[in-house]
């Protein structure tokens, strides 16, 4: 059994909202989602979808998508990303789609390794960064912090892979409060998404910076192909 990641999936079976805005790669793209992910995910396999998996508003919405999801090969662990504005209730959704693990201010279990994390934001001195972000920020460190102390407590002390929606650093990939919390409990694999395009693409953290393995998952960063982490 493998673990694979893919994120901002930016599905739309409700409401037609085409992403070819940031691309020609993006016409079609559920398509290419569905033929790259049944080519390499098999039914014992798990994949973590690291937030904007839809651009439903509400629950009707976003089932088609998940009835999307469901003809997927594996297992689907899901975190929320920016856009997921149909996940406004844990308790909901885990109760309409009981079929998929939801991940928030938690974690979800994989083999020995405990799958924490949550949404991010975007960090200070980030060129997208404003005053009305600091809190947001602040909030998703203490969130994060939390997902990884519950796992611990269940005795996932030394296998922990961490999943944010948003990277872990600014555009400049200075140091923030994400990489200080990486660094604390030793984690040593990463996982995230939301960068979009190929300006956004020149200056990230994609592979191994000391000593830990960051994963962009974004689907037009990574052909639409879910990633293999383990």
């Amino acid at each position: 059994m493998s673990l694979y990641a893919l994120s901002d999936l930016h599905l739309s079976m409700f409401r037609n909202k085409p992403m070819d805005k940031f691309g020609d790669n993006w016409k079609n793209h559920h398509e290419k989602i569905k033929f790259n992910w049944q080519k390499r995910v098999n039914e014992n396999d798990t994949v973590i979808i690291a937030g904007d998996v839809s651009w439903a508003m509400n629950i009707e919405e976003v089932t088609p998508d998940f009835e999307f999801i469901k003809g997927l090969n594996g297992n689907k662990i899901i975190f929320q990303g920016n856009h997921d504005y149909w996940w406004n209730s844990n308790s909901k959704v885990r109760k309409v789609f009981p079929e998929f693990t939801f991940v928030k201010n938690d974690f979800a279990i994989y083999e020995n390794y405990a799958i924490c994390g949550s949404r991010g934001w975007v960090c200070p001195n980030d060129t997208m960064f404003s005053e009305s972000d600091e809190k947001l920020y602040k909030r998703e460190i203490i969130r994060v912090g939390l997902s990884i102390e519950s796992a611990i407590k269940k005795g996932y002390k030394d296998n922990i892979i961490l999943v944010l929606h948003y990277p872990p650093v600014n555009d400049k990939k200075e140091y923030s409060e994400f990489i200080k919390l990486i660094e604390y409990y030793n984690i040593k694999n990463v996982i995230y998404g939301h960068l979009h395009g190929e300006n956004s693409f020149k200056n990230i953290l994609n592979g191994k910076y000391n000593d830990v393995n960051y994963f962009l998952t974004s689907s037009d960063f990574v052909d639409f192909s879910p990633v293999k982490i383990l």
